[in-house]
């Protein structure tokens, strides 16, 4: 969607204020392409004494002329070379900035928009977005000013040497006007359209490089090949349509431009005018016009680099301007929460207590509710077990209590404190979370375990951690031991070793309340024992929270809770559940046949 006419000044605003710290560079930046300017108009000036006088034995002007040329080649490679390295210094300086306030922002957007927004289009934006930006804007404001200056000054040539001749730019300076005003709308909106092919370019690429293996054991090279195809072909189409924009524009001013010189060669040669000119000014005014058509087909052309610019910073400026996830829950809480509410002061630290009163949860567009009715308590120094079937509430409800997302209704309370009265970082310093999904980075296994806040533990602290995850046991075969780059998100490693690194990490951070999200799923027998002896020893004034499919897992819980369409339908001890839930029952017996079947991931 192309931006609207009354929406481009306050875009152009926001990218000009960030040139104000570079105000100064900017400057010497328009008088080195004024003196580029000036010089090429000077060449142009020059015509006219050359012609008539310097090839005359008695005039003076072959002494000076030389002299004068060659300052002017000086002037202008100086003035060349000032002006476009300095506007470049400028414009990456700017998009920098930019990306990075993109890039930060990122990291404070809610869950919301990343489950609204494809990774391809992100990193689209991050990429190819803000270079769009750097190069457009930088190549646009080079062409705007070098070129209108070479464009006024080779007017004021014309002016001085003959003002009748000078009556040929009334043909052409209309149409460039007219070229702009009308074909800078295609511009804008190619543009845009460009940018959003280039999104999901890039998310085609990025999901089928993350999915190789996938896509070859069902044999969907064939499939994503024609996505690709598709993607890039409808790429390839605008970008062909854009230069063929480009092309008309510059065309027409070409055209006009021509009939301009015809015109002046009709009134330099049509003796009824009687203008009494020399040939040194036809000459100079005609190669005036002449040096004037290639800037005039850049200003016209300029046109289609800025709205590049323009559609580009709009799509950066858009994520920009979004709440952050902070911001957003603060305003959903103040209209559901009376104002005159005394709020508490959290502790430094949490007990872990936990408590769930009547939580209920919808996603956006969906027709059925996660979460209806949830009421639980959880105690410092216990093993709660989240149990079901796939899309019974239990991923959700472990992230609500980190506030990724916030309850339609009820509230949930973290040492009698509602959640909405700590604040988000203070909040997730309570909690460690380990999920089925194992995120880790391309670094080394240390520094993977040591990860942001954690990066000031101690080395002790750190090994601590290790040997009780139990991530000596693998670490100490790796070539380099800790100092192991694992490569992109951990595929260096097996499933059970990536999930055993995650527990490390976890278990540094040292939070009061520990929530395991299938963190057992990928573990062999062996792997298993060691986390649960592990477990064990971590139970002391601390909350776990376990979400689990394996219920041989979770038989020693002090609590397990059996969730059903959003509600809770049973609460007890593995024993007792077992003699009074038939839903538990059942999922006793499938998961006693899958251990049967063979069925039990095992560490590769």
């Amino acid at each position: 969607m192309a931006l609207d006419d009354h929406e481009q000044p306050a875009v152009w605003r926001r990218l000009l204020a960030r040139l104000k710290p570079y105000w100064a560079w900017f400057i010497l930046a328009v008088l080195g392409l004024l003196l580029d300017s000036l010089a090429q108009s000077g060449f142009i000036y020059l015509l006219r004494p050359l012609i008539d006088e310097g090839f005359s034995a008695e005039s003076a002007v072959g002494q000076w002329l030389p002299l004068a040329m060659f300052g002017l080649i000086l002037m202008r490679v100086f003035g060349n070379f000032v002006g476009i390295y300095t506007t470049v210094w400028i414009g990456r300086k700017v998009v920098n900035r930019l990306r990075a306030d993109l890039f930060g922002h990122y990291l404070l957007l809610p869950q919301r928009f990343f489950d609204q927004h494809s990774a391809g289009d992100l990193v689209s934006r991050v990429t190819y977005n803000t270079d769009q930006v750097a190069q457009a804007a930088t190549n646009g404001m080079i062409t705007a000013v070098r070129d209108s200056l070479t464009v006024l000054g080779l007017i004021t040539v014309m002016l001085l040497q003959s003002l009748v001749l000078s009556l040929s730019l009334a043909l052409l300076l209309p149409v460039v006007v007219l070229v702009v005003g009308v074909i800078s709308r295609r511009f804008r909106r190619l543009s845009r359209r460009i940018q959003e092919s280039m999104g999901d370019l890039t998310h085609v690429t990025e999901e089928t490089v993350r999915g190789h293996q996938v896509v070859k054991m069902y044999a969907g090279e064939a499939y994503e090949r024609q996505r690709f195809d598709a993607h890039s072909e409808r790429n390839r189409q605008l970008h062909q349509r854009l230069i063929g924009t480009q092309l008309l524009s510059s065309s027409l001013v070409q055209l006009f431009a021509g009939l301009a010189l015809l015109l002046l060669l009709y009134l330099a040669t049509q003796k009824s005018f009687d203008l009494d000119i020399s040939a040194g000014v036809f000459i100079s005014v005609l190669g005036a016009m002449v040096a004037m058509i290639a800037p005039m087909k850049r200003l016209t052309n300029v046109h289609a680099q800025l709205q590049k610019a323009l559609a580009a910073a709009d799509s950066v400026f858009a994520v920009i301007d979004l709440a952050s996830e902070d911001e957003e829950q603060a305003q959903a809480l103040r209209s559901r929460i009376p104002a005159e509410r005394t709020v508490a002061e959290p502790p430094a630290r949490s007990s872990g207590r936990i408590e769930l009163r009547q939580v209920g949860f919808r996603y956006p567009q969906r027709e059925h509710a996660a979460l209806e009715q949830v009421s639980l308590q959880l105690q410092p120094g216990t093993v709660t077990a989240l149990v079901g079937r796939s899309g019974s509430g239990k991923t959700t409800l472990a992230s609500m209590l980190a506030r990724f997302h916030l309850p339609d209704q009820g509230e949930i309370l973290l040492d009698g404190i509602p959640l909405q009265d700590w604040s988000l970082p203070h909040l997730r310093r309570q909690i460690a979370y380990v999920g089925q999904d194992v995120v880790l980075f391309n670094d080394t296994l240390y520094n993977n375990i040591a990860y942001g806040g954690m990066a000031d533990a101690t080395r002790d602290q750190v090994l601590a951690a290790i040997a009780a995850a139990h991530v000596d046991e693998f670490a100490s075969r790796l070539p380099q031991g800790l100092d192991t780059p694992i490569g992109d998100r951990g595929h260096l490693l097996s499933g059970g070793q990536r999930q055993r690194l995650a527990l490390a990490r976890a278990l540094l951070k040292d939070a009061p309340i520990l929530i395991l999200d299938e963190a057992t799923s990928s573990l062999d027998n062996v792997s298993q024992q060691y986390i649960q002896d592990a477990l064990q020893l971590l139970q002391t004034d601390r909350t776990v929270l376990i979400i689990a499919h394996r219920l041989q897992t979770i038989e020693h819980a002090d609590s397990i809770v059996l969730l059903e369409a959003g509600r809770v339908l049973a609460q007890g001890r593995h024993a007792t559940l077992l003699d009074e839930c038939p839903a538990y029952q059942r999922l006793q017996q499938q998961a006693v046949s899958e251990t049967d079947s063979g069925c039990v991931d095992s560490e590769s």
